[in-house]
């Protein structure tokens, strides 16, 4: 397949290393790759060439992710549109897919997942996803990411969470159950 042949993918995130990565994989997958690290950036290669696919970052430096859905969705209803995110909410991701993503994955995503989301239909009453992934799980991952970010610093987590130290190390000692 020559490279006019393959699918376009535009590929939004401000982590090179991720992009570096998936833009590999997915190129190995069939897809011509376009990279850029910012939605600024990305606006103009948009608009040269409306992508089939695009994988878009939520909350990079600058405009937000919902910015480039709209935008995409906008320059061409077809594209499909997966909205990658580390910050996961219930309201991001029903804004995400009003405005026009397809799906909504929760970060660490790989190539796999990115293309089985590019595949979802989404029925007449847009669903999220077809397992949704609980909310005590999405809490459980964030709160880790954020600790994670914060060297371990239960205190400085505890700030950057707006929450109090006692109330966080009462969280991390209850870890979500497959119920939650």
């Amino acid at each position: 397949m020559n490279e006019s042949e393959k699918p376009s993918l535009l590929l939004v995130d401000d982590d090179p290393t991720f992009c570096r990565v998936l833009s590999r994989a997915m190129n190995n997958r069939g897809f011509e790759v376009s990279i850029a690290h910012s939605v600024e950036e990305a606006l103009p290669l948009a608009r040269a060439n409306p992508p089939e696919f695009a994988v878009a970052d939520l909350k990079m430096d600058g405009a937000s992710g919902l910015e480039l859905v709209r935008v995409l969705h906008e320059l061409d209803p077809n594209t499909r549109i997966v909205m990658l995110t580390g910050y996961a909410s219930i309201a991001t991701a029903v804004e995400a897919i009003k405005l026009g993503a397809t799906q909504y994955l929760t970060k660490p995503a790989n190539a796999d997942e990115i293309l089985a989301a590019f595949d979802h239909i989404p029925d007449s009453a847009r669903s999220l996803s077809p397992l949704p992934t609980k909310i005590g799980k999405l809490a459980w991952d964030h709160i880790q990411r954020v600790l994670r970010e914060n060297g371990n610093n239960i205190s400085a987590t505890a700030r950057a969470l707006n929450m109090h130290r006692r109330t966080l190390q009462r969280k991390l000692g209850k870890p979500p159950t497959r119920a939650d």
